[in-house]
């Protein structure tokens, strides 16, 4: 039998079920993604980021974490998660990040921009296609890229909604579309954390924002 990684996480404000942590639900949407889901059932909370213990070796950093998970479970009995696109794996142009952060707006906009751009192999099959119609950051599969994004979209979305009264642009139809086929997969709904930790997370600092 394979030695399963064990995955202490975050716990939430309850003490029973996993806290608002981005880098815990990242992880777990890797591990159910690949299909390890009894994995997920010997999580024990913890009071620490996450790290993996796998062979007796401890690994504390998260994108160390995610590059062993995706070595060690590799195919043909787990899924390949790794992106085919560079671009969908982050900002194509880094020396912009600070811009990004500071302009939320033209980050989002960024965001949709991409999400409806063909990607090449959708122009092989149609070379005339007016948009992507994929549904998520890479294709129509999640990916590592969105098991990265989408926690943290999550949690802007919660958190702007209760203390900034903001709502994700209808507007942008490519990152409308995108959250919405992500809350019908089972692997990201099921791993978000309660709106109450994450609000709860944020009280603090929502106050300064408000003021």
């Amino acid at each position: 039998t394979h030695e399963v990684p064990k995955l202490p996480t975050v716990a939430s404000d309850d003490g029973e079920s996993v806290g608002n942590c981005p880098f815990c639900q990242r992880l777990f949407m890797i591990l159910w993604l690949k299909g390890a889901p009894e994995v997920l059932k010997d999580l024990a909370p913890g009071s620490q980021p996450p790290f993996l213990i796998f062979g007796g070796e401890v690994r504390t950093d998260t994108n160390k974490i995610e590059e062993f998970l995706e070595e060690a479970l590799a195919p043909p009995q787990y899924p390949k998660l790794c992106c085919r696109y560079k671009e969908s794996n982050g900002n194509p142009n880094p020396g912009l990040n600070d811009m990004l952060e500071k302009k939320f707006l033209k980050s989002l906009m960024k965001l949709d921009q991409y999400l409806l751009t063909p990607l090449l192999h959708e122009l092989d099959q149609n070379p005339d296609v007016p948009q992507s119609s994929r549904h998520y950051l890479d294709g129509n599969s999640l990916s590592l890229a969105d098991c990265n994004l989408l926690p943290k979209l999550n949690i802007v979305k919660v958190v702007c909604r209760k203390y900034c009264d903001f709502e994700m642009p209808a507007a942008l139809t490519g990152l409308t579309c995108y959250l919405t086929k992500a809350y019908q997969q089972d692997e990201f709904r099921n791993t978000c954390h309660k709106d109450s930790e994450i609000l709860l997370a944020y009280h603090s600092v929502a106050k300064y924002l408000n003021k």
